[in-house]
């Protein structure tokens, strides 16, 4: 057992190390002098980026991969560029300590962050394995005090994961270059995610909507009511002549209603009956026609059914709930969250978050059901602790949920914790609190009134209502829902005391006419929980998973919804035709079982990767081996077939670039992607000739790509339009438009260079926001091009220029830039208005506010409103105190409430911007030259680099200086 606080502070000086300076500031705080703690910054060690970080003893498909395929995929470790300065700290703090503490995260991560740091340390002195789920004093001291080894099992099915994920991603990537575009990357899980949106927009396209009606009645009971007895209440029409009038959840996603067989009249009146005799599908003239019999109707119920209503507290925050919950109720997008999270954590509000458990300990079950008591009263507290089963499979239980810290939990109050800290610790308090309450209890009450209408048809209406007669743990919390439309389970209805026979008068009976919806897209929050239900991938990744297809730009959000781009349509249809399993929904899940197991010891990793690499005979086949067209004859165009990945991205002919990246829109128009983006093409009616084409918006959601949109962007004016010759060069000058917007330039000749030093580049300007493609002139050409315009000098001979930038028309005088008004004035201002300019003070950011572009509403955190304004960088948003950039899929006229509140939570959660050290540190140097050449002039006779050598020695004596002060405080201790 390793000595306690007091022990070490005597015996000598012990290093631990954890990942984040946030952590190491938290801990150093709970331990004696004896400890000095200090940061990994996150991984040290890593597979390599390229081949240029491979070390040259590594050649061939090593240097590609940094995997030794051929050798058991042995990896290739290589300490991070930026991180070598961190591990030169680490080892000399290391060389004056007495014992090693490793204090990384306890799960997988952290467990090969310990492993890479034993390893490039090689420490001499004992090294102890720190582990803990929330960092306060009790719980720092108790890890000290029992530390334990390094866990290799989960060291080996972390690295296991790791040389997967490099494989799949640096053999299939490659693939998506060559066939779809550069810059593109796949990913064993992000590939999956990225399937799942791309077949719900399917969906939405193949969708087709089916309207039906039905009829809504106003009753009365003839009382005046009250809250507790209303007075009047409305129902639906829920049955015609015993027939079940037809509603959404009936029809099919093609509008066709559920196991539908033909049409036919209904006697004594209309409607159409469909999927046999039970189902009546009323259109807009039966629902009217039925409301205008009922008017005179007299109306009694006709029963009444009661149940016990009973709901259960939800279970404690693990992390994939946690980021769901944080969605519906704050507005945080998944990384969002995770950042807040992992500051709590490390400031020691909460306990580790990332974690599959919902187990809580016995200290913390005992503070919670002490909270309930006092804050609540002894009645909401039940008699037995709860306990709660863990959902997710291969859940790592020996973590916590994620709950407040201590023995004692703080109320939100109690934190001092602001802002989005704030909000989330007070959901995470709430959440936990309420797991140790009792169940709500109440009743459900359902009502059903009859009556004949006057062509003799019988009608019959329905009303659900709930009261909660005990809230129970609904006091404390209550769980959002992913639809908006959704009714929170603390929601009452109450009806009116009725009882079978007695008689309701309609005050009001309307039609109402329905549409089926589509499917929902996926927000954050519904795709996390799709990827949990399915097993697929680790839900501590998730947040990670969901930054990288956005930034990828296969998936954009529109409001809250995941929008899958044109370009994730044209990777997932590669995918699916010529990787099917790799993207398999079953087959990645089943991955995921395999690497659990060989976390478990229940199965070797190097025969599982030779499976998955070499394929299913890897056993028999020499490392390296690969078949030419084995993969094809397989089943690689369909995807379904037991090779190895080596095998697939070796034998690439059946893949047809042009046809995976095609899909048809319609009237024999195609939408195609290409390199450079989508875009429609109607084809040409000579053989051989480029079809007519068009670019279609990158935001564009495919699913309103419709025949009519297609159309309309094949109609606009597109390629390039002559407009005359340049009468200085004889250049003939063109006007395109691009995918940033229209411009004009000139074309040189076929024999000017276009790289090198001697290359030549036309004269290109992008068109005023006044003009168009349609009008734009040469003589308007030419002038574009001759900016920027000299303007004239100040009193100093300083050149004044006019010039039109990315953020609009500006004057330039050395380093000084004004903004201009007007692009017309960028040929109509005079040198005398230019120095009249410059003779304001600059306001720099303090003109005139432009008014917003648009209100959004109230921020639910700092509660001042938001608006979207024009900024010299793009439109942005902002509540007074936190500005947020729009993204580029987001837009100022869709643009969300709640889109907005999100954009500022992620600017929140990331803190302020840390300013650069750079400038400061080459002054620092600058100002140290002068004294050091003269130093060393005198003391050094041979020296070529004067200020090198004085900062080496100056270093040096730093080192032994330090050394010796460590020395004698080594000594002194000893001596005590």
């Amino acid at each position: 057992m390793s000595p306690t606080t007091s022990e070490t502070a005597q015996g000598g000086r012990r290093l631990v190390i954890v990942e984040s300076p946030a952590k190491a500031k938290t801990i150093k705080g709970y331990l004696g002098p004896g400890y000095v703690v200090e940061a990994s910054v996150g991984h040290i060690r890593d597979l390599p980026n390229g081949a240029a970080e491979v070390p040259d003893k590594y050649t061939g498909e090593v240097r590609r991969l940094g995997v030794d395929v051929d050798h058991d995929f042995q990896p290739v470790y290589v300490v991070n560029a930026d991180k070598k300065s961190q591990v030169k700290k680490l080892k000399e703090l290391l060389a004056e300590s007495d014992e090693l503490f490793l204090a990384t995260d306890e799960d997988r991560e952290g467990e090969a962050i310990a492993w890479h740091l034993q390893e490039v340390l090689k420490p001499k002195v004992p090294v102890r394995r720190m582990v803990f789920h929330e960092i306060t004093k009790d719980a720092i001291r108790e890890a000290v005090a029992n530390p334990r080894e390094l866990n290799k099992r989960l060291v080996d099915a972390q690295e296991t994961r790791r040389i997967l994920d490099r494989l799949y991603g640096y053999e299939v990537s490659p693939v998506l270059w060559k066939k779809v575009m550069r810059g593109l990357s796949a990913g064993r899980v992000q590939s999956v995610a990225t399937r799942l949106v791309v077949e719900r927009e399917r969906d939405r396209i193949a969708f087709r909507s089916a309207e039906y009606w039905d009829l809504t009645g106003t009753f009365s009971t003839g009382r005046a009511g009250d809250v507790s007895d209303p007075g009047t209440f409305g129902a639906r029409l829920s049955a015609v002549d015993g027939r079940r009038v037809a509603q959404g959840r009936d029809f099919t996603s093609l509008g066709q209603l559920k196991n539908g067989q033909r049409e036919a009249s209904i006697e004594g009146g209309g409607g159409r009956r469909e999927g046999g005799a039970n189902i009546l599908h009323l259109d807009e003239a039966d629902a009217r026609a039925l409301a205008a019999a009922l008017a005179d109707t007299a109306f009694t119920v006709r029963s009444v059914e009661s149940k016990p209503y009973r709901r259960s507290p939800y279970a404690p925050f693990r992390t994939t709930t946690l980021q769901q919950e944080a969605s519906r109720k704050l507005g945080f997008g998944a990384k969002a969250t995770m950042q807040v999270a992992q500051k709590l954590y490390e400031n020691g509000y909460i306990t580790y978050m990332r974690t599959d458990s919902t187990i809580l300990s016995d200290t913390a079950v005992a503070a919670a059901r002490a909270q309930v008591t006092q804050l609540y009263g002894a009645d909401y507290l039940p008699d037995k602790p709860r306990s709660y089963a863990g959902k997710v499979k291969n859940a790592q239980e020996a973590h916590e949920a994620i709950r407040p810290s201590g023995d004692r939990f703080r109320t939100p109050a109690e934190t001092g914790l602001t802002g989005d800290q704030f909000r989330l610790y007070e959901l995470i308090w709430k959440r936990t609190v309420a797991s140790q309450m009792k169940d709500a209890v109440g009743n459900s009450v359902t009502v059903k009134i009859g009556g004949r209408a006057s062509d003799g048809r019988d009608a019959e209406f329905s009303a659900s209502g709930k009261t909660i007669t005990f809230h129970g743990f609904m006091k404390a919390y209550v769980e959002g829902a992913d639809d908006p439309n959704a009714e929170l389970d603390d929601r009452e209805r109450r009806l009116p005391q009725v009882a079978e026979g007695d008689g309701l008068a309609a005050e009001e009976i309307t039609a109402d006419g329905h549409a089926t919806k589509p499917p929902a897209r996926y927000t954050e929050a519904s795709l996390v929980k799709e990827l949990e239900e399915r097993e697929i991938g680790r839900p501590s990744t998730y947040a990670t998973i969901l930054g990288t297809i956005l930034d990828r730009g296969y998936v954009f959000k529109k409001g809250t919804a995941l929008v899958p781009s044109f370009l994730s349509f044209a990777v997932v249809n590669l995918l699916e035709k010529h990787f099917g399993r790799l993207v398999d929904y079953d087959f990645t899940a089943k991955m995921e079982d395999d690497l659990d197991r060989i976390a478990r010891g229940e199965a070797q990793a190097v025969p599982w990767l030779k499976r998955f690499y070499f394929g299913e005979g890897a056993e028999g086949v020499e490392a390296g081996d690969v078949v030419e067209g084995a993969a094809a004859e397989a089943g690689n165009g369909d995807g379904d077939h037991l090779g190895g990945l080596k095998e697939l991205v070796t034998d690439l002919g059946a893949i047809d670039a042009r046809e995976i990246s095609s899909f048809p829109v319609g009237d024999g128009i195609m939408l195609r992607v290409g390199r450079y983006g989508p875009y429609v093409e109607r084809p040409s009616q000579t053989e051989g000739e480029t079809g007519h084409r068009a670019d279609v918006p990158d935001d564009l959601p495919p699913d309103e790509l419709t025949v009519a949109y297609a159309e309309e962007l094949l109609a606009k004016p597109s390629g390039d339009f002559e407009l005359g010759t340049d009468p200085e060069t004889g250049r003939p000058i063109v006007a395109k438009d691009g995918r940033y917007g229209p411009y004009v330039t000139e074309v040189l000749p076929d024999d000017t260079p276009k790289t090198g030093k001697n290359a030549v580049k036309p004269r290109t300007a992008s068109l005023f926001k006044s003009m168009s493609l349609d009008t734009v002139t040469l003589a308007d050409a030419l002038k574009l091009m001759s900016l920027p315009r000299v303007v004239g000098t100040d009193s100093e001979g300083t050149e004044i220029t006019a010039q039109n930038g990315r953020y609009g028309p500006y004057l330039k005088k050395g380093t000084d830039s004004r903004s201009l008004e007007s692009e017309e004035q960028l040929f109509t201002i005079t040198v005398d208005e230019a120095l009249a300019i410059y003779a304001q003070p600059k306001q720099r950011g303090r003109a005139a506010a432009k008014p917003p572009l648009k209100e959004l509403g109230t921020d639910p955190v700092s509660e001042k409103p938001v608006v979207v304004k024009d900024g010299r960088f793009g439109p942005y948003v902002t509540d007074g105190e936190t500005n947020a950039t729009l993204r580029r899929d987001d837009d100022v006229e869709t643009i969300t409430p709640e889109r907005g509140y999100e954009l500022l939570a992620e600017k929140r959660a990331k803190g302020p911007a840390k300013k650069t050290a750079k400038k400061a540190a080459a002054k620092k140097t600058t100002a140290k030259k002068t004294p050091a050449k003269k130093t060393t002039a005198k003391k050094t006779a041979a020296t070529k680099t004067a200020a090198t050598k004085t900062a080496a020695k100056k270093t040096a004596a730093k080192k032994t200086a330090a050394k010796k002060t460590t020395a004698a405080k080594k000594t002194a201790a000893k001596a005590e």
